[in-house]
């Protein structure tokens, strides 16, 4: 299989064309095997874990890296709790990524905890090719991982990775580099390059949320840099061996739910696909017009994690 790599300047140029296009601004996204690499150096606060909120700042191979945490009131040191890393979208920020996904809410109810990395560059961005940037961005996460888990009590076989748009790119490139560390990934509104070079250590759980009328980037996929979502979908089913045809396990509203089970190591696939919506995470305070309130993606997501520790 031929490998595609596409430079940051394209997918940036890309992202903004489709922006433009559907006249929209791009803050509106508020919204093989391989060997683990060696960790960069980690410095610590020296202080553990408490609850609460915090902007944390570590140093990666030389440049300093910042992401919010949020520990839910409930968090105890002995008593490990799982952690989501939540992702944001192209020209947005860590703090929108918590404000539109309500995920810090859901962590003080469910009891987990929720580390929303920033991305880098001017629109902020994650980089999501396998080579250069898009390797210290996978760093980054793995290191910021490994502070938190050397810092307070986090469980290891419940550690799991979403984002919406071009953070659900990069939660699949960590699905990719690293199912050596995330149980589960959760793609939300987000594009789906055909990786040659994508061999993960294992099978991978995923879920997925998109909306057929996704004018940013579209369940019908771009070629040739994007798959149709469901076909991205059904290639990852395949990949962790499951059966082929998928059961409609969620209906309600605009939304359907298909589910691929019967797969290695139980890691399933869910998609659902939101009929008529556009570029957005389901069951947020996003407008009507582009989101659904027929599924909470954040609640659903954290179901299937549940679902899904480590094997």
């Amino acid at each position: 299989m031929t490998k595609k790599y596409f430079p940051r300047k394209i997918i940036g140029f890309l992202f903004a064309a489709v922006f433009l296009a559907a006249g929209c601004t791009l803050s509106s996204l508020r919204g093989g095997s391989r060997q683990p690499p060696a960790q960069s150096a980690l410095p610590s606060s020296g202080e553990p874990l408490a609850s609460g909120d915090s902007v944390r700042q570590i140093s990666v191979d030389g440049q300093t890296r910042v992401f919010r945490l949020h520990v839910p009131p409930g968090y105890a040191s002995g008593r490990p709790m799982p952690l989501i890393v939540n992702l944001h979208g192209f020209n947005s920020n860590a703090q929108q990524a918590e404000s539109v996904s309500r995920m810090s809410a859901k962590a003080d109810s469910a009891a987990f905890i929720t580390a929303y990395p920033e991305g880098l560059g001017s629109p902020q961005a994650w980089h999501f090719g396998s080579l250069g940037e898009g390797k210290a961005d996978v760093q980054f996460i793995r290191d910021l991982v490994a502070t938190l888990k050397g810092e307070g009590s986090i469980d290891g076989r419940r550690i799991y990775v979403t984002g919406i748009s071009n953070g659900a790119e990069m939660s699949y490139r960590l699905a990719c580099d690293a199912a050596d560390l995330f149980a589960a990934f959760a793609p939300v509104s987000g594009a789906y390059q055909k990786y040659g070079d994508c061999n993960p250590s294992r099978p991978v759980p995923a879920v997925a949320f998109h909306g057929t009328d996704d004018k940013l980037l579209p369940y019908q996929g771009i070629p040739p840099l994007f798959l149709p979502v469901r076909d991205w979908a059904i290639e990852w089913a395949s990949r962790n061996g499951c059966g082929s045809t998928p059961a409609v396990a969620y209906q309600k509203g605009d939304v359907t739910g298909e589910t691929w089970s019967g797969c290695n190591q139980g890691a399933d696939v869910v998609l659902y696909t939101i009929a008529g919506k556009g570029h957005s995470w389901p069951g947020s305070d996003m407008p009507a017009a582009i989101t659904t309130q027929d599924i909470d993606a954040t609640d659903a997501m954290w179901d299937f994690f549940a679902a899904h520790p480590m094997p």
